[in-house]
């Protein structure tokens, strides 16, 4: 028996495939020739795969049609008596600004395929065709969508019957990879397609896919911590000598990217449009804990541990130091002594990205930003700020309201950010680029009491204190000594309490209270795959 069967949840089903009749009304072309007695036997196979044709042999006759009854898309010959096609094609978006026109012509010059391509035509064809070549143009643009759905939730639901039946299985940290990224390639996928019940059904894994990963990160990361040479995934603390270093032994030059808070999810949403630019390379590495900005982005930059970069810098980070942007003042510096550990004594630039004019300064002055040697390093603090924002507007928490919409949202910043410009600037001047993240985020549905005295802190997804503990010990992983995950020491005793799942801390005495005003937020510094497996991609001019 599967382990859908066992917990009774059926796989998911599959969209039926069927004809363009079958699945919906028969769809319409208007086919404008002035030659169109010669192209019955193509409308007559059209007709008999499906579609409804109708002829017009000039384009006034063509626009009369159009006002007439909608059509799907139109078939449009070039070089007719009267308008030439490019003239009706004009005139038919006016009418019907988003149908889909396909020119069909005998020109092959070069200048009629560059107008058409210039007037934005879907899609050219150079008589004589065929009326399979036809039926090919015609089901791409009609029906393409349709049959890429299809075809996607085919292989969904076989690969979803795998991913049952392999759940149950312990992974290592490779496996792991390789399971979130798969989730997380079949979540954006399935929700750009509209499978949104199938999507539901990939959701439903979540609860027990964090549920093993906070039991195997449990024993796994003070493993990884106690011994660094034995086998583990890269860290935060690997990123700069594992990934950066190569680049500058390389080349004269390189660009490092941070972009605070992202997702593998998000990344996947921005990384087609790094496309006509780079060849770009993914690998990830793992967030150190807690996932949290003074913690994490410190260790990336200082190839340092907290507690190592407490003892090594006790005026930045020593006794009394807050988890607040004070501890991330200093990551210039960091990077700076970390790559002249490593051997490498290159400039380095550094700019920290935090607001909308900080954005548009380093618009106006990207050439300069880029350094001619050395390493250029850009912290974007964009998804960070949004993720965080939520939780204080009603109007941002609506427009970013769960994991597709803050996708998409951060796409659209993506598009016109200062980032793409550097990016831009980068592939001109053929310099490669290392782009990561710190840490990720999750979205938080699931409040969990704990208990703490005084002297614990007040993050949500994270807790130092003497006597800190959860109510339901599967809400959170507690570990008692702070050597355990080379944190500073806080006092003579002090335990670490991250939240696993989708649980954020709540206090007995203020249960109401914090539940209204965070349920539904992104937050970060537990152990969820989402916080903790990042990208790191190399990109490559092209």
């Amino acid at each position: 028996m599967s382990s859908a069967a066992a917990r009774g949840r059926s796989a998911p089903a599959a969209t039926a495939p069927g004809s363009p009749g079958a699945a919906a009304a028969r769809k319409a072309i208007l086919w404008v020739d002035d030659e169109a007695e010669l192209l019955e036997s193509h409308c007559i196979f059209l007709r008999e795969s499906g579609y409804d044709v109708e002829c017009a042999t000039n384009a006034d006759d063509a626009v009369e049609l159009l006002r007439r009854r909608p059509f799907d898309v139109i078939l449009l010959d070039e070089q007719m008596p009267g308008k030439r096609g490019l003239e009706a094609y004009h005139e038919f978006r006016e009418l019907e600004p988003n149908i889909p026109v396909v020119m069909v012509t005998k020109s092959e010059e070069d200048a009629t395929l560059t107008e058409a391509i210039g007037a934005n035509i879907r899609d050219y064809l150079v008589k004589p065709i065929s009326p399979r070549q036809v039926l090919a143009v015609i089901r791409r643009i009609l029906d393409g969508p349709r049959i890429r759905q299809q075809a996607l939730a085919r292989r969904f639901v076989e690969r979803f019957r795998a991913i049952e039946l392999d759940r149950t299985l312990p992974l290592d940290w490779r496996e792991w990879v390789e399971r979130f990224g798969e989730y997380t390639y079949w979540d954006v996928e399935l929700a750009g397609a509209g499978e949104m019940g199938l999507h539901e059904s990939l959701r439903g894994l979540y609860a027990d896919m964090h549920r093993e990963f906070a039991a195997y990160m449990y024993t796994a990361y003070p493993a990884w911590l106690r011994n660094l040479e034995a086998d583990r995934p890269p860290l935060s603390v690997d990123v700069v000598g594992e990934f950066l270093l190569p680049l500058l032994q390389r080349d004269r030059s390189a660009v490092f990217v941070v972009v605070d808070c992202l997702r593998l999810d998000q990344w996947l949403a921005i990384q087609p449009l790094l496309a006509p630019l780079f060849d770009v390379e993914v690998t990830h590495h793992f967030s150190i804990l807690p996932t949290a900005t003074p913690y994490s982005r410190n260790a990336l930059f200082s190839g340092l541990f907290p507690g190592e970069i407490a003892a090594r810098f006790p005026d930045w980070w020593g006794p009394g130091a807050r988890d607040d942007e004070s501890l991330n003042s200093h990551e210039r510096e960091l990077l700076d002594a970390h790559l002249t550990e490593l051997g490498h004594s290159a400039p380095v630039r550094y700019h920290k990205i935090s607001t909308a004019a900080e954005s548009d300064e380093l618009d106006r002055r990207v050439h300069g930003a880029i350094g001619p040697e050395g390493v250029s390093a850009f912290v974007f603090n964009f998804v960070d700020l949004l993720t965080h924002g939520r939780s204080e507007s009603a109007i941002l928490y609506e427009v970013a309201r769960d994991e597709i919409a803050l996708r998409q949202l951060t796409r659209q910043w993506f598009q016109r950010s200062a980032l793409l410009s550097v990016l831009k600037e980068a592939a001109r001047r053929r310099i490669s680029v290392l782009l990561t993240s710190d840490h990720g985020s999750i979205l938080c549905q699931t409040p969990a009491t704990v208990f703490a005295k005084r002297d614990a802190t007040a993050n949500l997804r994270y807790k130092f204190g003497e006597d800190v503990r959860a109510e339901r010990p599967e809400q959170a992983l507690l570990f008692p000594s702070e050597e355990q995950l080379r944190l500073p020491r806080r006092g003579l005793g002090g335990n670490t309490l991250l939240a696993a799942g989708d649980s954020f801390f709540v206090y007995p005495t203020k249960l109401r209270e914090y539940q209204s005003r965070y349920r539904g937020s992104f937050l970060h510094g537990g152990v969820t795959p989402e916080e903790m497996i990042l990208p790191v991609a190399l990109l490559t001019p092209r």
